[in-house]
């Protein structure tokens, strides 16, 4: 059901975002993006956990460092940030032990951010053909 939920709603913010021009605006999907990778923080926190919240914090940096360059240089780097967290998602609880995680979260998570990924890679495809001159 977590996994239904997270490519429902992923669609339905990436046809929002760009039925309302939101995602015209470079930070769209490194907000989004800094968002998804800041929730493992929440969770150490709701802990209580200083171990789980200090840990977090590593791939933290990583993900806003993907979305700050994301936004500056390409969005493509904002496709691979959103699907490597997906990634991430799967293997979290192999590096990182952090109580306050749900467990249906991960495979939400997962199905959210790679879905995501997939509609930024297919709008950008879809943009750049729309811009190409037609011969």
């Amino acid at each position: 059901m977590e996994y239904a939920v997270g490519v429902i709603l992923a669609t339905t913010i990436g046809l929002l975002g760009t039925g309302v021009g939101f995602d015209k605006e470079r930070s769209f999907y490194a907000t989004v993006l800094l968002v998804v990778a800041s929730y493992y923080l929440l969770f150490a926190a709701m802990a209580k956990s200083t171990d789980a919240l200090v840990a977090e914090c590593f791939p933290v940096v990583l993900f806003v460092a993907a979305a700050a360059l994301g936004f500056r240089r390409t969005p493509w780097l904002l496709v691979a940030g959103l699907a490597l967290h997906g990634v991430f998602d799967l293997i979290h609880h192999l590096v990182i032990t952090n109580p306050g995680v749900p467990a249906w979260w991960p495979g939400f998570c997962m199905a959210y951010d790679v879905t995501a990924a997939a509609y930024l890679a297919v709008l950008l495809v879809a943009r750049r053909a729309a811009a190409k001159p037609r011969q």
